[in-house]
């Protein structure tokens, strides 16, 4: 489904993509583990269109993305791809209704439609009753849930997760991992994790290693 071929991208000198081959299939969940600076997070980003490589190829469903300018590159991202990272992102003016409701508002739903959609994923997260509340009013693992509700409220292809449980502690961490891979199984979608954690790392399906830019022989798990 998403395939990357020959992947390469430079900063000045610096190697951050030397030559990476990748391959993600339909409803897969994928880790890519490696030390900091290692290329994890630009492998993400050109997977996902945010960056376009140097040379190689990104190709979704049998048609490069990489060639596609800016705002077709935006427009895919927004529908088919969902975002997870860190510390969640969330617009903090808006309610968790109103953040997860952004990607189908995006995507031409009128606002009856997307704040529907938005309240059944939070429903479906164990996030009912939190619907009013701002990211402020809400614990970090609950701040996930909503990052996480907003990711999949489109039905993507994919979700790119982003180091989603580094600012939680394991318990809370071990529960959003657990609340993503459901979701994202339910809906069908495939799941791409950059991660430190090992532990977390384990629970995919598949897991590759990234050391200077390329990935390392063997597979970590599998």
């Amino acid at each position: 489904m998403l395939v990357g071929r020959g992947l390469v991208k430079r900063y000045g000198e610096h190697h951050a993509l030397a030559g990476v081959d990748i391959a993600i299939t339909p409803g897969e969940v994928l880790a890519i583990v490696g030390p900091s600076g290692s290329g994890k997070t630009t492998l993400l980003h050109v997977l996902a269109g945010i960056l376009r490589p140097d040379d190689g190829e990104v190709v979704l469903d049998g048609h490069r993305i990489d060639r596609l300018g800016e705002a077709k590159r935006s427009e895919l991202r927004r529908r088919d791809f969902g975002f997870v990272f860190q510390n969640g992102m969330l617009v903090g003016e808006l309610t968790a209704e109103e953040n997860t409701a952004l990607p189908l508002l995006l995507a031409g739903a009128n606002r009856a439609q997307a704040m529907a959609g938005a309240r059944e994923w939070l429903g479906r997260l164990g996030l009912a009753g939190m619907e009013t509340r701002r990211p402020g009013e809400l614990s970090g693992g609950q701040a996930q849930r909503v990052a996480i509700a907003r990711a999949l409220a489109h039905q993507p292809k994919v979700i790119f997760a982003d180091e989603p449980t580094g600012a939680l502690d394991s318990r809370t961490g071990a529960e959003t991992m657990h609340a993503l891979l459901t979701a994202a199984a339910d809906n069908r979608a495939a799941v791409v994790i950059v991660t430190h954690d090992r532990e977390l790392a384990a629970r995919a399906g598949r897991v590759v290693e990234i050391r200077d830019g390329r990935i390392a022989p063997g597979v970590v798990a599998a």
